[in-house]
């Protein structure tokens, strides 16, 4: 089988997901029962065999009790990043499901996080309730072409230049969807408990 982690963010990542785990004592079932993803699946992104969907991340840094955000940060912070992320230096990863991509914009560790992601014309990515459940803050501001955000039973249509912050007294399962024919554009702040 080939490798899917020609990205150095990608093998980060897929030993910053096995330390997770080891840290918290879970053998891999463990985690496959807390966060609703195969056991196989969990040990071919760790053995960097299987590149994680932005889905499967939701999953996993929910079970966590980390936004997919810290997640990926920490494992960029384990390729040594600094205080400063400088633009040249801000690591892009690629949903290879979805082609959804999102650059990290604020250092590791920072309080909030700023996201930025483009999201492809036609593009869904969701995220389970769990993976909002340790946030006090979360916001959403479309920079540019059109994007749904589904929660629970309702969704929230937005246009460029909305914002939507998110109430995250009872967090539900999101899904991001991009209903139009061209890339949308958008930040997310996320802040942690």
């Amino acid at each position: 089988m080939s490798t899917m982690m020609d990205d150095p963010l990608q093998l980060l990542l897929a030993g910053r997901i096995r330390r997770e785990r080891e840290a918290r004592g879970w053998a891999i079932a463990e985690l496959a029962s807390a966060s609703g993803v195969s056991r196989a699946m969990i040990s071919k992104v760790e053995r960097g065999e299987a590149s994680p969907t932005a889905t499967l991340l939701g999953r996993l840094s929910g079970a966590f009790g980390l936004t997919v955000s810290a997640l990926l940060a920490r494992a960029e912070s384990d390729g040594g990043a600094g205080r400063v992320m400088r633009a040249a230096e801000q690591e892009v990863w690629t949903d290879p499901e979805t082609g959804y991509r999102r650059r990290q914009l604020t250092p590791p560790g920072a309080d909030p996080e700023l996201v930025h992601v483009e999201m492809p014309a036609g593009g869904r990515v969701g995220y389970p309730a769990a993976s909002y459940a340790f946030m006090r803050g979360h916001s959403v501001w479309l920079i540019s072409g059109g994007l749904v955000i589904r929660e629970g039973d309702g969704e929230t249509v937005l246009s460029a230049g909305d914002c939507l912050s998110f109430d995250l007294a009872t967090p539900q399962d999101r899904e991001y969807v991009n209903p139009t024919s061209a890339p949308c554009r958008y930040v997310v702040t996320l802040a942690r408990r």
